[in-house]
C-alpha cells in the first residue's frame, strides 16, 4: 500500500515538472531566449514564491544533478584528439585567455564591493566568467557562422571552458578542505586514492570497453546499448564521488576514453535524451531554489551588476578576439556572443556555498546575476549584429595563399559493405575527411584491422544522424543495402538536413524512381555499372569489335535514361518498347503439367493467353 502511496504522490510532481518543460520552452522560443532561460523561470513560477508546488530544491536537485554528469559526459566524447591537436593553440592559448582575464577583472570587481572574501571572489570570478555552450552554438548555427574564423575561434573557447569546468569542479572540494593542521599523511591518503581511481577508469576505458560494447552490439538489442551507456557514465561518476572527488570528472573521464570509439555517436544518441531531461530539471530546481526576498532586497545591485558583467566580458572578448582575427567586426561578434553566463555557473556557486567558501547570501546573489546575463545574452548579440549592420562596412583583407589548405568537402557515408568500400575508397584516396558509421560490429571489427576508422550507429535514427555531424557535412553518401533503410534516411535527411547533398545506393529500377522523387541528388542502381561493364567485356569475349561493343553500350545507357523518363510519368511498366529484344524464349521441351494459376488475377491472364487473337 505504502509503495502505491508513494508513486501517486510522486505523479503530480513529475507531471508539474515536465508540463512546466514542455509551456515554458516554446514560449521563451517566441520571444528568442535561451530555453535554460526558459527554465529558471519555469522553477521560479512553480516554487515557494510562485504556486508553491515544490518548496525545498532538493526534492528535485539530488536526480537533476546527473544532468550534469551526462553533459560533461558528452563534452568528452566531443574531445577527440586528433581535434585538440588540430586547435590546440586557439584553444589553450584563446581560451585560456579568455578565462583567466575575465575571472580576474569579476573576482576584483566582486571583492572591491565587498560582495565576498578573496575566496568567493575568486569562486564568483570564475563561475560567471564562463559562457553559455547552448545559447552562443545557438546563434552561431542560426546565422550560419559556425564554420566562419570568428566563430571557430568562439568555439574553441566554449571548448576550453568546458575542459575547464572538470579540474574546477576537482579543485573547488581541495580548496575548502585544506589546512594547516590537516596532517601530511591523510592529505597523501586522499589523494593517492583519487589517482587510483582515475587510473582505473582509465585502464577499463581503454581495454574494457569497446569489447564490452561490441559484444553487446552483436545481440541487436537497442535498450541494451543504452543501459550500458547509463552504466558507464552513472558508474564512473559514482566511483569518483566514492574517493570524494567530483561526479562530473568521472563522467568527463568516460567520455574522453570513449572520444575515440567506434560506438562514440551510438553513446551520444543513446545518453543525449536523458542529458537534456535531467538538465531541464536542474536549471528548474536552480530556479526553484532562488531566494526571491534576497533579490527584491539586492534588485538594484543585481541588474547594475549583470549589465557590468556583460559589458566586461564583451570587452574582454572582443580585445583578445581583435588581436587574433583579420576582421575587426569579429571581436564585437565574439564578444557579444559569449557574455551570457554558462550552465556550469549555476554548479560552481552553490558547490562554492556548500563548501563554505562563499556565503549563502552572495551566493545567491550571484546566481541572481547569472540569470539576468543570460537573459541579457541573445538581445546583447542581436544589438551588435544591427550595429555592425549601420556601421561603415571595412574592405575585406586580401586571403593568404594557404588559406584554404586545410578546406575539403566532408563525407557522412552510412553503410560499410561491399558497395560502401568501394565507394569509400574514391573519396579517402582524394584525402576527403570521410566519416563512416554501420551498425554490423562485425563489419567495424574487420574494418579496423585494415585500418579504416567507423563508428558504429544506426543510419535510420535522427539522433544518430545528428550526432554523426548529418547537418555540417557537405555529402551524405547512403550506401546501406536495405531498400527500407535508405528510403528512412532519406526521408529523415530531407526533413531534418534539406541543405545536404544526398547520393543513394538505389537497390532496383523500381527503388530508382522512387528516390528520384523524393529529390536525392544522385542515385545509382547497385548493380547497374557492373552488369554493363559485364556485358561488353562478354561481347568482345566473344568476337565482338571493342568498338562497336562499346557502341551498343552507349544505346543501352540512352535507352535506359529515356526509359526513365518515361517511368516518372507512366510507372513502372512505360517505356517498355525501348528494352532491346531478342527471340522469345522456348522450352526446351513441352511441361508435362499445364499452368496452375495461384489467384483469380493469374487465372485470367492465363485465360487472355490461351484464347486466340482476332
Amino acid at each position: 500500500m505504502t509503495p502505491h502511496n508513494d508513486t501517486a504522490s510522486f505523479l503530480p510532481l513529475a507531471v508539474v515538472l515536465l508540463g512546466a518543460a514542455v509551456l515554458s520552452v516554446p514560449l521563451a522560443r517566441k520571444f528568442k531566449l535561451s530555453a535554460i532561460m526558459a527554465y529558471l523561470v519555469a522553477g521560479m513560477l512553480i516554487g515557494p514564491y510562485g504556486l508553491r508546488v515544490f518548496t525545498n530544491p532538493e526534492t528535485i536537485l539530488t536526480v537533476a544533478e546527473l544532468g550534469i554528469v551526462m553533459l560533461l559526459f558528452i563534452v568528452g566524447l566531443e574531445l577527440e584528439l586528433t581535434k585538440l591537436l588540430r586547435m590546440r593553440r586557439t584553444i589553450f592559448g584563446l581560451g585560456a585567455g579568455q578565462l583567466i582575464g575575465t575571472a580576474l577583472v569579476i573576482a576584483a570587481a566582486v571583492y572591491a564591493v565587498g560582495l565576498a572574501g578573496w575566496r568567493g571572489s575568486i569562486v564568483a570570478g570564475l563561475a560567471l566568467a564562463l559562457s553559455t555552450t547552448s545559447v552562443a552554438l545557438s546563434i552561431l548555427e542560426d546565422r550560419g557562422d559556425l564554420q566562419k574564423p570568428y566563430g571557430q575561434r568562439a568555439f574553441a573557447v566554449l571548448l576550453f571552458q568546458d575542459m575547464a569546468v572538470v579540474p574546477l569542479l576537482a579543485i573547488l572540494p581541495i580548496a575548502a578542505g585544506f589546512s594547516p593542521e590537516r596532517s601530511a599523511s591523510g592529505t597523501l591518503g586522499s589523494v593517492s586514492l583519487a589517482l587510483a581511481a582515475i587510473a582505473a577508469v582509465v585502464v577499463a576505458g581503454r581495454f574494457l570497453l569497446n569489447p564490452f560494447f561490441r559484444l553487446l552490439a552483436q545481440t541487436g538489442a537497442r535498450e541494451v546499448m543504452t543501459a550500458a551507456a547509463l552504466l558507464v557514465v552513472l558508474g564512473t561518476a559514482l566511483l569518483m564521488q566514492t574517493v570524494g572527488m567530483s561526479m562530473a570528472l568521472g563522467a568527463f573521464l568516460a567520455g574522453v576514453l570513449l572520444a575515440e570509439s567506434n560506438f562514440r555517436h551510438e553513446l551520444e544518441a543513446d545518453i543525449e535524451p536523458f542529458r537534456g531531461l535531467l538538465l531541464a530539471m536542474f536549471f528548474m530546481a536552480i530556479g526553484i531554489g532562488i531566494d526571491f526576498r534576497v533579490v527584491f532586497e539586492n534588485l538594484w545591485l543585481i541588474l547594475a551588476a549583470a549589465v557590468l558583467v556583460t559589458i566586461m566580458k564583451a570587452i574582454i572578448v572582443g580585445l583578445l578576439f581583435r588581436a587574433t582575427c583579420q576582421r575587426r567586426e569579429d571581436g564585437l561578434r565574439a564578444g557579444a556572443i559569449l557574455t551570457g553566463a554558462g550552465e556550469f555557473a549555476f554548479v560552481i556557486l552553490p558547490l562554492g556555498a556548500s563548501l563554505g567558501l562563499i556565503e549563502s547570501k552572495p551566493a545567491a546573489i550571484l546566481t541572481c546575476i547569472a540569470s539576468v546575463t543570460l537573459l541579457l545574452g541573445p538581445p546583447t548579440a542581436s544589438l551588435a549584429e544591427l550595429i555592425l549592420k549601420r556601421a561603415p562596412k571595412e574592405e575585406e583583407p586580401e586571403p593568404a595563399l594557404d588559406a584554404f589548405e586545410d578546406v575539403h568537402g566532408r563525407v557522412l557515408l552510412i553503410g560499410f559493405g561491399r558497395f560502401g568500400q568501394m565507394a569509400s575508397q574514391c573519396l579517402l584516396g582524394a584525402g576527403v575527411d570521410v566519416t563512416i558509421i554501420d551498425n554490423d560490429p562485425e563489419m567495424i571489427e574487420a574494418a579496423g584491422r585494415f585500418g579504416f576508422k567507423i563508428y558504429y550507429g544506426d543510419g535510420t535514427r535522427p539522433d544518430v544522424l545528428r550526432a554523426a555531424g548529418a547537418g555540417d557535412v557537405s555529402l551524405v553518401a547512403v550506401c546501406v543495402d536495405r531498400r527500407a533503410s535508405a528510403d528512412r534516411i532519406v526521408a529523415l535527411m530531407r526533413a531534418e538536413f534539406d541543405g545536404v547533398k544526398l547520393f543513394v545506393r538505389s537497390y532496383d529500377r523500381g527503388h530508382t524512381l522512387s528516390l528520384i522523387a523524393a529529390g536525392v541528388d544522385y542515385e545509382m542502381r547497385e548493380t547497374y555499372e557492373s552488369a554493363i561493364v559485364f556485358g561488353r567485356n562478354a561481347l568482345e569475349a566473344l568476337g565482338t569489335d571493342s568498338d562497336r561493343a562499346r557502341e551498343i553500350e552507349e544505346d543501352i545507357r540512352r535507352r535506359d535514361a529515356a526509359r526513365l523518363v518515361l517511368q516518372q510519368a507512366g510507372g513502372l511498366l512505360a517505356g517498355v518498347d525501348l528494352l532491346p529484344t531478342g527471340p522469345t524464349p522456348q522450352p526446351l521441351r513441352a511441361p508435362r503439367r499445364g499452368t496452375t494459376p495461384l489467384n483469380p488475377e493469374a487465372d485470367d491472364i492465363i485465360r487472355r493467353e490461351k484464347e486466340p487473337s482476332a
